[in-house]
């Protein structure tokens, strides 16, 4: 496990970007412009790198990473904040995104827990 943590907010147009596969995280600092589209996670600094064909989880539903920008682990030790995007792209076109297999995704409630291994 090289990051956990879990969902402490959820933004009322946070859902809005389900319809483009793709999730907004940010820490409980999340600017004002951004807020209301970000699902809130306690900070917590990850302890490795994010790899390709590591998991990405929520509660029980498990994800293959399969592509990861380049500021993703930055971002998310000093923000809190990545986007999530199920799509299954193997190439990351965005620095900030971490890109996971294209499957349904998963239903999110405070208390989600969120993890990488």
């Amino acid at each position: 496990m090289i990051f956990e943590t879990q969902v402490t907010n959820i933004g009322p147009e946070a859902e809005m970007f389900q319809q483009e596969k793709m999730l907004i995280f940010f820490g409980n600092d999340a600017p004002e412009t951004l807020a209301d589209y970000c699902y809130n996670i306690h900070l917590t600094p990850s302890t490795a790198e994010i790899m390709a064909g590591m998991n990405f989880s929520f509660d029980d539903q498990t994800y293959k990473i399969t592509a990861v920008g380049d500021v993703v682990k930055k971002n998310l030790d000093d923000l809190g904040h990545i986007t999530l995007r199920f799509d299954g792209s193997e190439t990351a076109d965005l620095p900030g995104t971490l890109y996971v297999e294209d499957k349904a995704m998963p239903t999110i409630t405070v208390g989600t827990k969120i993890a990488i291994n």
